[in-house]
């Protein structure tokens, strides 16, 4: 009997635990592609790696392409039946409509080709001879003066080839010929360029290994090289484009995460102790990593800014707790950081990532765990709601309308480092907190006793309405008027002898 409670009150501080911790913990397997490919997924990609993301996509699109080639089919018998129908009934005609006839069918046939090209992969050929014409005069945005930044990425980027002779040639070449496709490929959706990006980053992979015999180190680093030779001059037009949403998601999520700036570390269950100077000083280090990734153009630089950002928060966590951080302790404090430094176009910098970064970064690696808990992260402050943070939704309208806010942390409890100023400004907020219950409580009790007094008088109305009604106003005639002592008054004699007034003579 003793061993059943005791493992009931195990699982009941389990299921407690578990509950307190509610839209918080993220299981390690939920980060992962859920195709079971082992590899990292994204929530941009519909939770699929890049890998497996992609062969979605191609399938998608492949029967798609099928689609409208039905479509055109079905078109194209539909209108031959019609025409031979009305052919029929018109060939007892003269031959004088024979040329008429011809040029008719010549038409249609040329509609009905045009509509099969329409449909199909070569759909694009002449436009592609469009943008070849257009190539040959010169572009104000190719013969446009470089910025330092390009110019220092491009010297970089030779150095580092000249190490690779034949193969250095090669890679330069490609890397050329592929910045002249996205040139020429301007009227294409971000979607469908990021799609040539990472068919070009696969290519030229499968080459360094196969073709140009460069080890695994080497080629690393020249795939990073790569990806920061062609994103430094590629990044101005496919950063943020106009032709989608993105710049509506930053603002969106700018003023989410200003709406839930009440949000206390305790709320999300951090366990980093910002009174700690050393863990304060990491708290803003990872504050400004996450902010400065906005200022690089590079995807794997981006990365690294994300990545840094996460390791000052484990040493955080590590100094709080003096013991090691885990994954469940990580997310909520990478929650809070985010919250705490609302970085600047931030969808936008996971969008560019996403699209444009080496894939094997994404799947694999410290840099992809950190970047999936980012996403992560992201779509936590976008759906939080009361639950979440274990709040009565009352309490959680409140918040997020400004009508009140959590209680501050008291000003005694502050580390002696603390400015005056800081300590003032919380003083005053918490005199302001005080001052605004205070009114909230005078407020009540004045409607109380507004209530009291309108209940009181209806009471003592009722009371009055059912004395009323219990003993009914019965108005009587007035009396006589009472008879003079020397007046005759017949009625007394009807009075005993004793009781008869006695006249006397005057």
């Amino acid at each position: 009997m003793f061993l059943s409670l005791t493992l009931f009150s195990l699982n009941r501080k389990k299921m407690n635990l578990k509950s307190e911790r509610r839209g918080i913990h993220v299981d390690q397997s939920e980060l992962l592609c859920k195709k079971g490919c082992g590899y990292y997924g994204n929530p941009a990609w519909q939770g699929f790696c890049s890998k497996c993301w992609r062969e979605e996509y191609h399938k998608a699109r492949q029967k798609q392409i099928q689609e409208d080639w039905e479509l055109a089919e079905r078109l194209q018998r539909e209108e031959e039946e019609a025409y031979a129908s009305s052919q029929s009934t018109q060939g007892a005609q003269s031959l004088t409509f024979s040329k008429f006839e011809e040029k008719k069918t010549n038409e249609k046939t040329r509609k009905v080709t045009t509509v099969k090209k329409f449909f199909t992969a070569s759909s694009r050929t002449g436009a592609k001879k469009a943008e070849i014409q257009e190539a040959k005069a010169p572009s104000p945005s190719i013969n446009r003066q470089a910025s330092i930044e390009t110019d220092r990425v491009s010297k970089e980027f030779i150095e580092f080839l000249k190490a690779h002779h034949k193969s250095g040639q090669d890679i330069y070449k490609q890397c050329k010929l592929f910045l002249d496709t996205m040139n020429h490929k301007r009227d294409l959706s971000i979607e469908e360029q990021s799609e040539c990006a990472q068919d070009f980053y696969q290519n030229v992979a499968e080459k360094l290994q196969t073709r140009w015999k460069v080890p695994p180190e080497k080629a690393e680093k020249a795939m990073d090289q790569i990806e920061k030779y062609i994103m430094t001059r590629q990044y101005k037009y496919v950063f943020c484009p106009e032709t989608t949403d993105d710049e509506k998601k930053d603002l969106a999520v700018q003023k989410r995460i200003r709406a839930l700036h009440w949000v206390t570390p305790q709320m999300l269950c951090v366990p980093v102790n910002e009174e700690i100077p050393e863990v304060s000083d990491m708290v803003v280090k990872a504050i400004t990593d996450i902010i400065e990734m906005d200022s690089k153009r590079v995807p794997r630089d981006k990365l690294a800014c994300i990545t840094k950002c996460s390791k000052h928060i484990f040493n955080a966590i590590k100094i709080t707790k003096n013991e090691p951080a885990s994954a469940d302790d990580f997310l909520p404090t990478l929650i809070y950081i985010v919250l705490k430094g609302n970085p600047p176009r931030l969808q936008s910098n996971i969008q560019y990532i996403t699209r444009f970064c080496n894939p094997s970064r994404l799947m694999t690696g410290e840099d992809g765990y950190y970047f999936t808990n980012l996403c992560c992260a992201v779509a936590f402050i976008e759906k939080l709601d009361a639950q979440s943070l274990n709040l009565s939704q009352e309490d959680f309208d409140r918040f997020m309308t400004g009508q009140t806010s959590p209680k501050k942390q008291e000003s005694d409890s502050f580390s002696p480092d603390v400015c005056l100023g800081v300590k003032q400004m919380y003083k005053n907020l918490d005199l302001l907190s005080q001052l605004n219950e205070r009114q909230e409580r005078i407020v009540n009790e004045a409607k109380k006793l507004e209530k009291d007094l309108i209940d009181w008088t209806d009471g003592i109305t009722k009371e009055v309405q059912d004395i009323v009604e219990k003993y009914p106003l019965e108005i009587k005639p007035k009396n006589q008027a009472l008879a003079a002592i020397d007046s005759e008054n017949v009625e007394n004699d009807k009075l005993p002898p004793p009781l008869q007034p006695q006249v006397y003579a005057g």
